[in-house]
């Protein structure tokens, strides 16, 4: 029986210990048997200790390098190897393994998936900030040293199984549950808190993915992600609100036929299925009783209420440098909105304003060749937003 080896980049996120449950699952079941060889997490260095001790890696890497000494103390007599700092985690990434889970969230998740890449190892892919701002070097990379990289967003884990060879492809839909807003009105919307955007109706994720599918930049960034992935043009993307999340992505092809694939709302399935490629790992997950749920809902997405996905088809038509600001002015909004220094509705309008202003500018041209292109351009996003967001009175609904 072969022993996959993997690493997990962002272990304590909600990505991460879903993956180590479905690990913990395969191996007790003894059918495909995982080894753990790097744990890499952000801050929460008490969990990552916790893990470490559960799954015995060769290594566990803490990026705030404040918490690294608290780390080498829980882990003191375990013989398992520590380092801290955003290098330490990029250099797990490198560490000789079969395949290695990105998750961690943002854009601060891209230098770790690229040196994988870089090293050849097949990354599962559940960090699509990576791929929105680093998509095209990332894929030209793999392309160079035969790194395959993996979808483990439900949506393009459904396309991925739906897919077959690709042809005869028409186009491809991707669902969306439509959050915890998809009734609201703007004037509801408009007042809304943190703890109410986070508060998903089917999915459990961390705060950040949460209030970004409370606006639809999670399906927006995804929507970014799928032309990536599956080399499709834009046009060729369809976004369809799906609130029973049942059905996660749909393949349609030349003859009409549509091939869709369904599973519950649990991300331990796509991360199952990416970790175990081209195999299936066996999983707890509920099983699909049809005839309970009765029937499955689509509805097309509002967007006077919901401008993301229109933003994600201006900034791709940008090219990479306007994926990258789009993200990155995003990543800046939210976490200004978290922090009660803007209103709900002020996180699109900020997005909307930095990719306006990005784009009658000379920077639209960057190529995203490089990292230090995409570091730039996430500076500007950010920079910009935060600014504009400390000027701008907050967005009332109407």
């Amino acid at each position: 029986m072969t022993v996959r080896r993997i690493s997990i980049m962002g272990s304590t996120g909600s990505i991460g210990t879903s993956a180590l449950d479905v690990v913990a699952q395969a191996n007790a079941a003894g059918d495909t048997p995982f080894e753990i060889v790097a744990l890499a997490a952000g801050s929460d260095s008490e969990a990552l200790a916790r893990q470490a001790i559960a799954f015995r890696p060769q290594i566990a890497v803490i990026a705030d390098e404040s918490r690294l000494a608290d780390l080498r103390q829980r882990l003191e007599g375990t013989g398992i190897e520590t380092a801290g700092g955003p290098e330490a985690v990029t250099e797990a990434a490198t560490r000789p393994c079969d395949r290695v889970l990105a998750a961690i969230v943002g854009a601060a998740g891209l230098s770790s998936t690229l040196a994988a890449v870089r090293q050849g190892t097949d990354v599962a892919i559940a960090n699509k900030e990576s791929i929105v701002c680093g998509g095209k070097l990332i894929l030209s990379e793999a392309a160079r040293t035969g790194a395959r990289v993996l979808p483990v967003d439900s949506e393009h884990s459904g396309i991925f199984q739906a897919l077959g060879d690709g042809r005869s492809l028409e186009k491809l839909t991707i669902t969306a549950s439509g959050g915890p807003f998809r009734t609201a009105t703007l004037a509801q919307m408009a007042g809304a808190t943190p703890a109410e955007a986070a508060a998903h109706p089917n999915w459990d994720m961390g705060i950040k993915n949460s209030i970004d599918s409370a606006t639809l930049m999670n399906k927006a960034l995804e929507f970014i992600e799928a032309a990536y992935l599956f080399d499709v043009p834009a046009e060729r993307i369809d976004v369809l609100v799906h609130p029973q999340s049942i059905i996660h992505g749909m393949a349609h092809f030349n003859d009409g036929s549509v091939i869709a694939q369904l599973s519950a709302p649990d991300m331990r399935a796509p991360i199952a299925y990416a970790l175990g490629w081209p195999d299936r790992v066996a999983t707890n997950v509920a099983r699909l009783d049809l005839a309970a749920l009765g029937r499955l809902d689509f509805a097309d997405v509002d967007a006077t209420r919901f401008p993301a996905i229109e933003l994600a088809r201006r900034a791709i038509a940008l090219g990479s440098a306007g994926t990258t600001v789009l993200n990155c002015a995003n990543e800046a909004a939210v976490s200004a909105f978290i922090a009660g220094q803007c209103g709900f509705l002020d996180i699109s309008w900020a997005v909307d304003e930095v990719l306006s202003r990005f784009s009658s500018g000379d920077m639209a041209a960057m190529a995203c060749d490089t990292l230090e292109e995409i570091a730039y351009l996430d500076r500007f996003g950010r920079e910009m937003a935060a600014e504009l967001l400390k000027k701008a009175p907050r967005r009332a609904g109407g």
